[in-house]
């Protein structure tokens, strides 16, 4: 991996030192300029005359996000973001009362909320499976709880915000295929940062994101979709014109692929700069990502350890590229000096993960997350940094 060549194709790296890429990473010039690109010709031609000039590039948008995650481009619906995705995965669901969600104790906060939403408006039960002694949902209780009584639905991060965690979802796809149990998969901070593959999950829906590692623009997301959902007819909730056709005063006839889960008015310029992003993720090679990636937070999480007033919090068998950590000065005040010295980073206080951080016993804590254009000057840089905001510098 030529790192310099990565970060002169990374125009924010010349501003600052960046560790906040599971909030939102810097992107590289070709994305920035496929956005740009359309937005200008929007300004130019009007909105809906781009959109049918560039028909072409935003067709091979389904083919290259598709493609970064084993998919076929039918399979592909882009959104807002990941939580809209998640949100028109679990409104296609057909919940009745006492039905089961099951999840796990490490689920994203906004995934958390959908659930209780439902069981407030439906009448459905959420249950978390409980955590392994080592970190991460308990697989085998996963699937003792799923043959004892299956669920409607099991839904699993990936990758928690909160967290270095990686779960399981590989061994939690066989549990639910062999149970025929659907299964959603929030892939919002693994996808691009690690290889991703939707056949090999085993998973019904996965929803992503494009601003955090993916390196894409804002404002973009999508949904895997699988044949098994198309074909059973599930659509969100609230489904528009573009998910479907009106062909009689009281019925409606389903497009028959994942656009169905789309709506018709979206900011195409973005989906090409997602399109971008995944072509750039697969150019640079998946598994040399992980591999940076991981090496670089591994540099962390070891430097962090050594520092007075500073508990590392990641726990789980496997870690990746996001770093959390207690403090002893309050997290939030952390990343604002942090930002003074041109070092990006992020915190996360306790309703973003309150089962977590209630069982680590912290109100708060500081977010690292470097990617692979990160440098190890960078991160040593950063450590020296927190060294003097803690008092610990020699």
């Amino acid at each position: 991996m030529d790192i310099d060549t990565l970060r002169a194709d990374t125009p924010g790296c010349a501003q600052r030192i960046h560790l906040n890429n599971a909030g939102a990473a810097l992107p590289p010039k070709p994305v920035i300029r496929a956005v740009q690109e359309h937005f200008a010709l929007e300004f130019e031609i009007g909105g809906y005359e781009a959109a049918d000039a560039r028909a072409d590039a935003i067709e091979e948008a389904y083919h290259a996000v598709g493609a970064l995650v084993g998919a076929a481009p039918r399979n592909i619906a882009f959104t807002e973001s990941a939580t809209t995705s998640y949100a028109q995965a679990l409104t296609s669901i057909p919940f009745e009362r006492g039905d089961v969600i099951l999840t796990t104790r490490n689920d994203y906060v906004s995934n958390q909320l959908q659930f209780l939403s439902l069981e407030s408006r439906l009448g459905v039960r959420v249950r978390h499976a409980p955590d392994a002694p080592e970190g991460g949902v308990d697989v085998d209780a996963v699937e003792r709880i799923i043959r004892e009584a299956p669920p409607k639905v099991m839904c699993v991060t990936h990758v928690p915000t909160n967290s270095g965690l990686v779960q399981d979802v590989a061994a939690i796809g066989r549990i639910c295929r062999e149970h025929d149990v659907l299964y959603l998969v929030d892939a919002c901070q693994s996808v691009g940062q690690m290889p991703v593959d939707v056949q090999a999950l085993g998973c019904d829906f996965l929803s992503a994101t494009s601003r955090k590692f993916l390196r894409g623009p804002r404002g973009a997301g999508f949904l895997y979709v699988s044949d098994r959902v198309l074909a059973r007819g599930l659509a969100p909730l609230m489904i528009d014109m573009h998910g479907a056709e009106w062909i009689d005063a009281a019925r409606y006839r389903l497009v028959d692929d994942a656009k169905r889960f789309e709506t018709f008015e979206f900011a195409w310029g973005l989906v090409l700069g997602i399109a971008e992003a995944a072509r750039y993720a697969q150019r640079v090679g998946l598994e040399a990502i992980e591999a940076r990636v991981r090496a670089l937070a591994d540099r962390l999480r070891r430097g962090l350890a050594e520092i007075d007033g500073v508990r590392v919090l990641d726990r789980g068998p496997e870690l990746c590229g996001i770093v959390s950590a207690a403090t002893a000065i309050e997290p939030r005040a952390i990343v604002l000096a942090l930002r003074g010295r041109k070092i990006n980073a992020n915190s996360q206080s306790r309703p973003s993960a309150l089962l977590d951080f209630d069982a680590k016993g912290v109100q708060a804590s500081l977010r690292l997350s470097p990617h692979y254009y990160n440098t190890e000057d960078e991160i040593d840089a950063a450590l020296e940094a927190l060294r003097g905001l803690l008092g610990g510098r020699e």
